[in-house]
């Protein structure tokens, strides 16, 4: 049933632009939680295509819920934007936070950078300090923004831009599923959009400081990330069910 209804969403919004996409999704998940949250949110790694659907997003609803998964990890310039966009938009983030017992007790077996060790050790590393978090916030939502794009990497090039989160039981919105990175580009400096300045220096995908490295060139968008590992390899489990990309309409 649920992937007949996809289907049908995908068909209805195929040719629509991100801004009547989200339109559409924010009035209709709005306020319909026990709390009156609504069940609806952009999960944000500060990367460009979520400070694009920020500023989208914000200028269709102003009180609209964004959240940033705090691995703990991450550079200082990542929280330069935070500042930045907090002030640019008078707008408050959600938190998520790892469980510092989690960390504790990882750490305390492999290691403070167990995630060189292995594939296997740097996957735990990401179910710490961004997959398990992530998981609290998506059990109180229906729907799922993401900034996913297929141009990013080989792993999300049979996105749509209205998915089925299987693993996760909720719809999943990739609104700029079909932009190229000069269209992301263009439109944050159309708008002037507070971004990351690493995306200056030769990163164009920026997560944890210590599994970011700048792109060499002829590499893609991605390949700074765990760069020791696989093009194959390099998903840090959000988007992940059983070895497979979330989402994928068959």
């Amino acid at each position: 049933m649920q992937q007949e209804i996809i289907k049908e969403l995908v068909l209805q919004f195929k040719d629509q632009e991100p801004d009547q996409i989200l339109r559409y999704f924010l009035s209709a998940y709005a306020g319909s939680s026990i709390n009156n949250k609504d069940r609806i949110a952009l999960a944000s790694s500060l990367g460009a295509e979520d400070q694009v659907l920020t500023q989208i997003i914000l200028a269709i609803k102003p009180e609209a819920r964004i959240f940033i998964l705090d691995t703990g990890r991450l550079p200082s310039e990542t929280y330069d934007v935070v500042n930045r966009t907090m002030s640019r938009y008078k707008m408050k983030y959600e938190f998520l936070f790892p469980e510092s017992a989690d960390v504790e007790a990882m750490e305390s077996r492999e290691g403070p950078n167990l995630f060189y060790e292995s594939i296997e050790n740097r996957k735990k590393c990401c179910f710490v300090r961004k997959v398990k978090p992530l998981g609290r916030v998506l059990s109180t939502l229906d729907v799922w923004i993401t900034g996913l794009r297929r141009q990013q990497a080989v792993t999300r090039n049979a996105l749509e831009k209205i998915e089925w989160d299987e693993g996760n039981g909720l719809i999943k919105l990739n609104p700029l599923a079909d932009w190229s990175e000069e269209r992301v580009w263009a439109y944050i400096k159309e708008h002037q959009i507070p971004y990351n300045k690493l995306h200056d220096q030769g990163y164009p995908s920026i997560g944890c400081a210590p599994c970011t490295r700048k792109v060499l060139s002829g590499e893609d968008l991605r390949s700074g990330r765990w760069w020791w590992e696989t093009p194959e390899q390099k998903e840090c489990g959000l988007h992940i069910v059983n070895g497979k990309l979330v989402g994928r309409n068959k």
